[in-house]
Formats: structure tokens, C-alpha cells, sequence
């Protein structure tokens, strides 16, 4: 889509005026495919600069609320952007990102489902699992550090350091309980475990004690499905 590549290129633009950005992991991102990129919910930057530094075309999702914004609302349907409504089970919004990994997309989705401010890790919810059973999708963790300083670092007019970590892509193994609740709350666990460890110590929050991370439902892509 020419208009969501013309804001990337904006989003990149903004980044290297305002931030230093650091982006590593790149070549885990697989080429093409379902994809869901999960990435840690700090602010309103992290999933701007995910955005911005991926080689995929990706959908996105936000907050209900921005929608009826007179400056947002416009921006985010202009990009594909499509709202959810948090502390619910919005299953339209399901229905949204079971239809774009259905056409082969990319869609970047925080498990989480709000921001956290401080930086920690919360309890993810299980929609991530619901939807990547559903959709079979390959599930890509991204990690972003940094951008809570960047408030306090704009009011100094100074840059704010901040680092974009990819790691390796898995998918689920398949499961005769696809619909099991006990099942995705398993799986989320995981997947976030995956996304912890590319954290520092301090930002892994709920997922902090690595030790009780298991691997034993993932499924890693091999290199050669990956970009280069």
C-alpha cells in the first residue's frame, strides 16, 4: 500500500531527528506470509517505530478511543489502522486480523492490549494465541527499549536512545485442543517468554524470572525461510 509506505518513510524520518535508533535482528523477519509482530507496549513510539523498521507492509490495530479523534482518527484510517476495544473480547476486531493473515499480510499486534508507561512487561492477554490458531500464522517478537525516556529527554531538546531487537520467528505446534482456553493461556506464555528474553532485566516485568519460559508447544522457522 503506497500511502502506509509513504508513512513509514515519514516515521523514519521523524526517528532520525528525534531519536537515535538502533535496530537489530532484521534478518529474522521472514519475506512473505502470515506474520504477526508482537511487540512490548511502553507508549505511543514503540509500535510507530516497529512500523518504521520492519520490511513488511504490516497492518496495525489501536485503541478504540483514537478513532474519535479529530487529528488521530483520520491519520490512523488513512493508514489501515483498524480500532479495537480494550477490556473486552472484541470479536470484530478479531474478525479484522483473521481477514488480513488471510490475504498473506502482516499484522503488528501488542498482546498486552495497553500501554504500560514504565516499560515492565504486563499479563499479556490470550488473543494472541486465539488469532495465530486460527490463522496458522507465524508469530515474529519484537522488542523495543528506550522510548519511556523520551518525554523527559524532548523537553532538554535532546535525542533519545533507543533500541529495536528482532528475534526468531515460531509458530504453534498444532494441537488437538485448538479451542482450549487452558491451551492459549499456555501458548501467550510462551510466546511472551520469547519476547522477555530479548528484553534487559528490568523491562521483562511478569515474564521476569526466565527459569518458567518453555518452548515445548514452538515451532522456529528454519534460516531459509527468512529474509536476508
Amino acid at each position: 500500500m503506497i500511502i502506509r509506505r509513504f508513512f513509514n518513510a515519514l516515521i523514519r524520518l521523524l526517528a532520525r531527528l528525534l531519536l537515535r535508533v538502533q535496530v537489530t535482528g532484521l534478518e529474522h523477519v521472514p519475506k512473505e506470509g502470515r506474520l504477526i509482530i508482537m511487540f512490548n507496549h511502553i507508549n505511543f513510539l514503540d509500535g510507530l517505530l516497529v512500523l518504521g523498521s520492519i520490511p513488511r507492509d504490516a497492518v496495525a490495530m489501536a485503541k478504540y478511543e483514537i478513532f474519535r479523534d479529530p487529528v488521530l482518527g483520520p491519520l490512523a484510517r488513512l493508514y489501515g489502522i483498524f480500532p479495537v476495544r480494550r477490556g473486552e473480547v472484541d470479536r470484530r476486531a478479531l474478525q479484522r486480523a483473521e481477514k488480513v493473515l488471510a490475504k498473506g499480510q502482516a499484522l503488528l499486534y501488542s498482546p498486552e492490549g495497553h500501554r504500560s508507561g514504565h516499560g515492565r512487561l504486563q499479563k499479556a492477554k490470550n488473543g494472541l494465541a486465539y488469532i495465530a490458531l486460527q490463522t496458522e500464522a507465524t508469530i515474529l517478537p519484537v522488542a523495543v527499549t528506550g522510548v519511556e525516556d523520551f518525554w523527559r529527554n524532548i523537553r532538554y531538546l535532546r535525542r533519545t536512545d533507543v533500541q529495536v531487537t528482532v528475534g526468531w520467528p515460531f509458530r504453534f505446534a498444532k494441537s488437538q485442543e485448538q479451542s482450549s482456553r487452558d491451551l492459549r493461556r499456555e501458548l501467550t506464555a510462551q510466546a511472551m517468554y520469547q519476547l522477555a528474553k530479548l528484553l534487559p532485566p528490568r523491562y521483562r516485568g511478569f515474564y521476569d524470572d526466565l527459569a518458567q519460559a518453555s518452548e515445548g508447544r514452538l515451532q522456529f522457522l528454519p534460516l531459509d525461510v527468512r529474509s536476508c
